[in-house]
This record gives C-alpha cells, sequence and structure tokens, in this order.
C-alpha cells in the first residue's frame, strides 16, 4: 500500500528569522500522531512564508 500525504491546511505568514523553530518543534512533537508541518518561502514574495500542515 502506498503511503499518501494529505494536505491538512496551508496559511502565508510573515516570514521570521525563528519561524523553523516552530517548524521543527511541531515535526518533533507531532510526529508519532502522523502529522508533518512544512515551510517554503513563497515564490512571489519572499517575506512571506507557506506553512503546511500534512497528514502521513
Amino acid at each position: 500500500m502506498a503511503n499518501k500525504i494529505e494536505t491538512l491546511s496551508t496559511v502565508r505568514v510573515q516570514k521570521t528569522d525563528d519561524l523553523y523553530k516552530i517548524v521543527d518543534t511541531l515535526n518533533r512533537t507531532l510526529k508519532e500522531e502522523n502529522l508533518m508541518f512544512g515551510m517554503a518561502l513563497d515564490e512571489d514574495d519572499r517575506d512571506t512564508a507557506v506553512f503546511t500542515i500534512y497528514r502521513t
């Protein structure tokens, strides 16, 4: 059976230097709940981060 990743939510927020710490903490804390968190810079606005929650 293939492992499917489902996007649960996506939000755009103002980029800050420490935002990655939140994503890292969420991933470490909630991986046993089959949740994964991601962050990427918006392609059109480098001051905006795209935060996404996935179910694995």
